[in-house]
């Protein structure tokens, strides 16, 4: 729990289960936390310096969110995501981050946030960071999605894709999955370098098109 235990900095005296959930989230979409992980009150409550109240609402929120699961007489562990999941995950995704590009005509002010993603996704894979890759291309898509400038879509994504990156735990070798979506990356972001969103949209379904094919046949 020492990685929690530095997150602990992250709340203030009036923390609330909100604020809790959001690391936790966090830590999911970072790959801390996989799937079928018990999450334990005592150490996690422990290393954030929260209490058992607390903890247990965040929980609450997170199960909301579909992340988390409550077994009876065993306690709440990071759910396993099934082939129907991965299939609705990614019908939405085409929705949300396809609709955030389309129609955009000239370079987005949010251009450097994507920029960046696609530079830290390079890093990671020069350093041979396979996690870190993983959360780079996140992030990647979490900056495609906040090109919409609104702060509801940004709070769903973040759920969202939480859920991917427990889909991605199916992968037998992550590294090879990504690798090619970095060069796919590359692409999206000079379509929108140049101002050409319906361009970009088209080169993102047929990017989510594959990556659903790959992941669902990974659940099979």
């Amino acid at each position: 729990m020492e990685g929690l235990a530095a997150d602990r900095a992250l709340l203030v005296r009036t923390s609330t289960a909100e604020r809790v959930a959001g690391i936790l989230r966090g830590r999911i979409l970072e790959g801390y936390f996989p799937p079928g992980t018990r999450l334990v009150e005592d150490s996690i409550g422990a290393a954030l310096g929260v209490s058992r109240n607390t903890l247990r609402e965040a929980f609450r929120l997170l199960s909301h969110e579909r992340l988390l699961v409550h077994e009876l007489n065993r306690g709440v562990f990071v759910r396993t995501l099934t082939t129907a999941d991965v299939e609705d995950l990614f019908r939405l995704r085409l929705i949300i981050e396809g609709g955030a590009l389309r129609g955009i005509r000239r370079r987005p002010a949010g251009c450097d946030r994507v920029a960046a993603a696609v530079a830290e996704g390079a890093a990671a894979l020069a350093r041979d960071d396979t996690a870190g890759l993983v959360t780079a291309n996140l992030r990647f898509h979490q900056a495609l999605a906040a090109l919409a400038g609104s702060r509801r879509v940004d709070e769903l994504m973040d759920g969202l894709l939480a859920e991917v990156r427990l889909v991605f735990h199916a992968m037998a070798d992550p590294r090879s999955f990504h690798v090619p979506y970095l060069a796919r990356n590359r692409e999206i972001l000079a379509a929108l370098e140049a101002g050409a969103g319906d361009e970009a949209a088209m080169l993102l379904d047929r990017y989510l098109n594959d990556a659903r094919s790959e992941l669902v046949a990974a659940h099979l």
